[in-house]
């Protein structure tokens, strides 16, 4: 079965971050090893969160003792989400090199690393720490096989407007790898652009009024599925999308303040009839 380190948040009481993703990528019948940076007991959002940061030469240790049972070269995809110090981000970028330093099998699959620059939003703007986010920039970003970011920490990463899907893909070339981008709006449309140097896509949906906490890290999870899965990337794009799309819509319909994750696991799998395809170049 595929094997994925996580490298974010743990919230007990809302589905967001790193335990979140875990549960997302169980559905895939791939196993996760999640290593803490915080450990919080619900999302900020909700207020004062409890819990706290986890310090790094915790997590040091943990990555140490995933390292030691050999668990490193049987890792086949990375993703990194929330850090709460800059010393944590160095420790996450230590790992991805190791991942991709260990020796495998012949014909095994090389891990794929998807960072998700997780730093602010639009109309919070920036929420970590100033250093976090130049650590992210500098340390995980160029070791990213793939950026899973929302247009705000795109604009942030390049400097250059990401707010509808022709920005989106002309920032996201400027980063210089392949970037999915979320919260990228058109007239009554929120979607979502994949991009690369060769093909980018558009995934929209009608847009919600509201969205419960940890949509970002939902699709990040998604994504990493379909790549574990071999979908080419506008099929991946798509089930992704579509998996976020219909869970955002069924914690609407059952009043949910929370990603009804486990309750969708069937749905995370198949694509939705309400994700409109668009290629874009």
């Amino acid at each position: 079965m595929p094997l994925t380190l996580i490298i974010s948040s743990h919230v007990a009481a809302s589905r967001v971050g790193g335990s979140a993703q875990a549960q997302a990528l169980a559905a895939f019948k791939a196993d996760a090893m999640v290593v803490p940076t915080v450990l919080y007991g619900r999302h900020p959002g909700w207020g004062p969160p409890g819990g706290a940061a986890v310090p790094v030469e915790a997590i040091d240790g943990m990555l140490d003792g995933i390292e030691a049972n050999g668990l490193f070269a049987q890792t086949d995809l990375v993703l990194t989400g929330y850090f709460a110090s800059a010393p944590q981000i160095r420790a996450a970028a230590r790992a991805i090199d190791a991942v991709r330093a260990a020796p495998r099998d012949i014909g095994a699959r090389k891990p794929f690393i998807i960072v998700d620059p997780t730093m602010g939003d639009l109309g919070k703007g920036l929420y970590v720490p100033g250093d976090v986010a130049e650590a992210i920039t500098a340390d995980l970003v160029p070791r990213a096989d793939l950026v899973c970011c929302n247009a705000w920490e795109l604009e942030r990463l390049t400097g250059a407007p990401a707010r509808t899907p022709t920005e989106a893909l002309a920032a996201a070339r400027m980063l210089g790898k392949p970037v999915v981008v979320s919260s990228v709006q058109r007239e009554h449309e929120i979607g979502v652009v994949y991009a690369d140097r060769r093909e980018a896509w558009l995934a929209a949906h009608q847009r919600a009024e509201k969205a419960p906490n940890g949509t970002g890290d939902l699709l990040s999870a998604l994504y990493g599925a379909a790549v574990l899965d071999g979908l080419a990337p506008s099929y991946a794009l798509a089930r992704a999308v579509g998996g976020v799309a219909e869970t955002i819509s069924a914690a609407h319909m059952w009043k949910a303040s929370e990603l009804p994750l486990v309750a969708m696991a069937q749905r995370l799998k198949a694509t939705s009839p309400h994700v409109r395809m668009e290629r874009l170049a």
